[in-house]
């Protein structure tokens, strides 16, 4: 577990576990992804190692069911279920549509609070293309509805590793709806493959459906430059703030 991998918690990244298992079982069957889902169980800090195991519990003539599991330190860390394969049938258009927004190079970066160690989000360059900053949040509730384009600088082919951690960025996405940094661990983690095309920015078109008793929901829709959908991505996630509320701050508190 290298600081590319892991969380500013200093943790392995969901998405990039998510990722891991796919890129087991596409090798292991030989077959791109159709969907698959992570259960996270437990973390894996910086510094260990963690092994992942496959196995192709039915495969059939068009799609492989399989499973993989990844281990550290004597411990399951995440399961992963997925579907791989290919089939005939396709439309020519999605049938959802990509939200008009501004071109990357028009749009913030992404900024983190300071003091936080290295993590994945040093080697993903991210724009806040609908929503607001988290530096300009004040406590005033937004809508639900936020946009990230991203990219890992220099990688141009889309796969659904690379598209499994952009999925993970609707675990901040309550913040926009609460008006306050959020923070979000991940419970579970599905990626749903449309198309995959050449892009060196993915849109990160975040939903986000409700909050309650500490646990949140949302989804992604995940667009190519064009406009093409490449993916969607949902999660769960354990919620809290981030940051003390604005009446904290001005007390002292």
């Amino acid at each position: 577990m290298t600081e590319r991998l892991i969380t500013p918690g200093q943790f392995l990244f969901g998405g990039c576990g998510l990722a891991a298992g796919l890129v087991a079982l596409e090798e292991a069957s030989k077959r791109p992804t159709v969907w698959g889902s992570a259960q996270y169980l437990s973390h894996a800090p910086l510094g260990s190692e963690v092994t992942v195991s496959t196995e192709l519990v039915v495969v059939g003539r068009s799609v492989t069911q399989a499973r993989a599991v990844a281990r550290s330190e004597g411990r399951e860390i995440l399961t992963v279920n997925a579907a791989l394969g290919t089939g005939t049938l396709s439309s020519d258009r999605p049938w959802v549509e990509m939200p008009t927004v501004p071109v990357p190079e028009d749009c913030p970066p992404r900024q983190l609070p300071r003091g936080m160690g290295e993590s994945i989000f040093e080697h993903v360059d991210a724009r806040v293309a609908l929503g607001a900053p988290f530096e300009k949040l004040d406590g005033t509730p937004g809508p639900a509805h936020s946009g990230i384009w991203a990219r890992v600088p220099g990688h141009f082919e889309p796969s659904a590793a690379t598209l499994a951690i952009f999925g993970d960025y609707v675990s901040g996405g309550a913040s926009q709806p609460m008006g306050r940094r959020t923070m979000g661990r991940s419970l579970d983690n599905t990626l749903r493959i449309a198309t995959l095309e050449p892009t060196e920015w993915v849109m990160c078109d975040i939903h986000m459906h409700a909050l309650a008793n500490g646990f949140g929901q949302g989804t992604a829709f995940l667009w190519s430059e064009r406009g093409t959908l490449l993916a969607t991505a949902s999660q769960s996630i354990v919620a809290r703030f981030w940051d003390p509320a604005p009446e904290d701050l001005s007390s002292g508190r």
